[in-house]
């Protein structure tokens, strides 16, 4: 008798699946937010399918986007500084709703992931 119950349970949450439509955040003009080590971190950006450049703490910096698939995409700093901004980045869409996206990003190859949420101001 537990294994029907057990059977019923897991059928519930087999069924559940999270919203991505990731291809309407591909493109336009964003608002992020993450916290890092407790510390709200607010960044503006503006993406292309090929460029993103982004404005924080009155700094700005292009990247060069590949998308891997339509919820994942690999930045390559286009002008980097130091050896830290030589370092791609790998973000992944995680769920979405009609105006905001939740994502993971790390550097390439680095098993320590940040979440973040991103906002779109507007549509390019």
């Amino acid at each position: 008798m537990k294994l029907v119950y057990l059977f019923v349970l897991l059928s519930f949450f087999s069924c559940y699946e999270t919203s991505r439509n990731c291809t309407d955040f591909k493109t336009g003009e964003f608002y992020s937010e993450v916290t890092i080590d407790g510390e709200l971190y607010k960044s503006k950006f503006n993406r292309t399918e090929a460029l993103q450049i982004e404005i924080y703490n009155k700094k700005t910096d292009s990247s060069q986007l590949r998308w891997i698939n339509d919820c994942e995409v690999i930045f390559k700093t286009i002008n980097p500084k130091n050896m830290a901004e030589r370092k791609d980045i790998h973000l992944k869409i995680l769920t979405t709703t009609d105006s905001s996206y939740t994502y993971e990003y790390s550097y390439v190859g680095d098993t320590k992931k940040q979440k973040g949420i991103a906002y779109k101001v507007k549509a390019n």
